[in-house]
């Protein structure tokens, strides 16, 4: 683990349970020492009675300690959510400011339930903020074979093999990138997702020949990573970044606007492939590996047959509009 020298000791040992007991993930780690610091330098200068336009990194906080945290109150807890929302340049939106926030609510539990070092939880009622809803963007069937059938290249087996991973089992990026040798199956593979949560998601025909077919060209390779399962030109295991832009060339490619679809995109044309061909929301859920259901249910509201025969049902679509003499 990093040893943050720029953090007070009580969110070092905050952060250590996070990874030692708690098991989660580097990200997840690194995010909530962005978010926590960032917070503790704000009230910090509230506190200091700094001008208010001081640049937050200039601020230290490694003589933070408990009593320190023990005089936040819920007024500067808004404010500071205030602060991200309407005064900093960049302006956070609410999806950041919520993330940030249910860091702090973590901060404050570990401090008040898991070591009791705190009594008072001030920020455990507040509210995050309301985050709009969009629906996501997705290809539909036959752009989904167009994608497929406009790759070709030195690679094209590697990135056919890419692409229908993303299509059929609807993976992140991140997933795709570490997948080892040892995690494809027969007609499965073993995923490692957000959390290091492990799942299996299973894979159809077209799938697994597209992977013999890649498997085949890779055993003759010589590489520098022999565990990776998708490697790069150099014979390493492939980047996030060379994952995106074989995304993007490929759209390109096919005709697609590349701008308006990534490969994050693709994970969501694969959960509204399956829930518009029956698959219950439940299993979409496990496929892509949500830990809660409403994140899951989005896609119901994309290919969604009774409201399709709802506005057939209404007797306002049966009207036809004579021609005029």
């Amino acid at each position: 683990m990093q040893t943050y020298h720029d953090c007070p000791q009580v969110l070092r040992e905050f952060l250590s349970y996070h990874e030692t007991i708690k098991g989660q993930s580097q990200k997840t780690i690194s995010e909530y020492y962005l978010d926590i610091r960032m917070f503790l330098r704000f009230v910090k200068l509230m506190e200091d009675n700094m001008p208010y336009d001081t640049p937050l990194e200039e601020i230290d906080i490694r003589r933070v300690d408990l009593k320190f945290i023990e005089r936040i109150t819920i007024t500067e807890i808004f404010d500071f959510l205030s602060y991200l929302a309407n005064d900093r340049a960049d302006g956070i939106g609410a999806a950041a400011r919520a993330r940030k926030l249910s860091a702090i609510k973590s901060f404050y539990k570990y401090l008040t339930v898991r070591t009791k070092q705190l009594v008072e939880n001030p920020v455990k009622d507040v509210e995050f903020p309301k985050i709009r809803k969009s629906l996501p963007k997705y290809l539909t069937l036959e752009e989904s074979k167009r994608l497929l059938s406009a790759v070709r290249g030195k690679n094209e087996k590697r990135d056919y093999a890419i692409l229908m991973l993303f299509l059929s089992c609807g993976i992140r990026r991140s997933e795709l990138v570490g997948l080892n040798i040892s995690d494809v199956y027969e007609d499965r593979i073993r995923v490692s997702g957000k959390g290091n949560k492990e799942r299996i998601v299973y894979f159809g025909t077209a799938c697994k020949t597209a992977i013999d077919e890649y498997m085949a060209i890779r055993r003759n390779m010589t590489l520098v990573d022999n565990k990776a399962l998708f490697v790069s030109q150099k014979r390493n295991r492939i980047s996030v970044t060379a994952v995106h832009r074989l995304v993007e060339k490929h759209m390109l490619a096919a005709g697609l606007d590349a701008s308006q679809y990534s490969a994050h995109k693709l994970r969501h044309t694969a959960a509204t492939l399956m829930v518009g061909n029956g698959v219950d929301i439940k299993t979409v859920q496990e496929v892509l590996g949500h830990e809660h259901l409403n994140t899951t249910e989005i896609y119901t509201h994309i290919e969604n047959t009774e409201l399709k025969i709802a506005a057939q049902a209404n007797p306002i679509s049966r009207i036809i509009k004579e021609d005029e003499e």
